[in-house]
Order: C-alpha cells, then structure tokens, then sequence
C-alpha cells in the first residue's frame, strides 16, 4: 500500500510541475503557484475579493520554544507556543503553535496554526489562522489565511487572507480581508 502512495504522489508532483502552457486534459492537477526562495509552495485557489477589511493590533503574552530536533551542521528545528492579545476590529486572545527551522545565518521559515478566541466587528466566535512565514534582517513577513471551516458561533463561514510584518516591539498592526460564506 506504501508503494502505491508514493507513486501516486511522484505522479502528482510531476503532472503540477507542467509548464503552465502545456496542453492540459480535465484530469491535470492545477499548476502550483511560484513563491519566492524559501517560502513553502502550496496550492491555492484563485484569490477571491473580500468585502471587509479588519485592522487591530497584537501583543505577545507569552513565547515559549524548545528545539526539538537539532543536528550538528544543520538547522535547528523549534516548537514554540505563543500567546497573543487582540486589540481592534478583531479582540480576544489566541494561542499559535509555530514548527520553526533556524538557519545558521540567523534566518527562519516557519508554518503555525493559531486559534483566535473573541470577536471580529462586534461578531462573537473563533477561527483558526494558517501562518507561513521567514525570518530575516528582524523581521518577520507572515502570510495567513482563516482556515476554512473553522469559524465557531458568529464566525462560523468566515473566510478571509492576509499579510504582515513585525520585528521586535511591543505592539504588532496586522490586517485580515475577509467575508462570510
């Protein structure tokens, strides 16, 4: 069974990488989106406009990061929890889980998940947030996105996307367009 799983995903991965002008038949998976060096690649749907934009700010209550895996001569991989108080459009608190890999040069790339518990423009609910973000220079660039499904009582089929950048201060402004389903 092991076997059969790994060809279909060799099969995958081969068929998205197609040039994106190659003929196509209604069985080809969709071509991967390009990222820059270092940032994951992952599908999305085409981005969709969102009727809302919601502007707060956050504050680090806590961060705790343990490496977990480390290898001599290569990057340190960290678990770190992290929670963060809400303040804006969007209010509440949240609890975020980052899997993080440290390069020697003092660089970063991770990915996490973050529960937000509170309300968005006066809706009461939670949703969860997909990170994926690097590290460099002192600054963290972060894409997220509400994953689908996740909005819990007044949030339930928020849908909504996002980008920011914080380095090391007290309070952090993000930003996340978003609508309801």
């Amino acid at each position: 069974m092991r076997g059969v799983l790994a060809i279909v995903a060799v099969v995958f991965v081969v068929i998205s990488f197609l040039p994106r002008d190659s003929p196509q038949t209604e069985n080809k998976a969709p071509a991967l989106e390009s990222r820059p060096l270092g940032r994951a690649v992952a599908t999305k749907e085409k981005r969709i406009p969102m009727k809302k934009c919601a502007k707060a700010t956050f504050e680090i209550k806590s961060w705790d990061e343990k490496p977990y895996n480390e290898i001599e001569g290569a990057p340190k991989l960290t678990r770190a929890k992290v929670v963060k108080a809400y303040r804006g459009d969007i209010e509440g608190e949240s609890t975020v889980e980052y899997l993080m890999m440290h390069r020697q040069d003092g660089t970063a790339s991770f990915v996490g998940l973050e529960r937000v518990v509170g309300s968005l423009f006066g809706r009461s609910g939670s949703f969860v947030l997909q990170h994926e973000g690097t590290f460099e220079g002192g600054t963290a660039k972060i894409d997220w996105l509400v994953v689908p499904g996740s909005g819990t009582g007044e949030l339930s089929g928020l849908r909504g996307e996002g980008s920011f950048a914080v380095g090391h201060a007290a309070s952090h402004a993000v930003t996340l367009e978003f609508d309801f389903e």
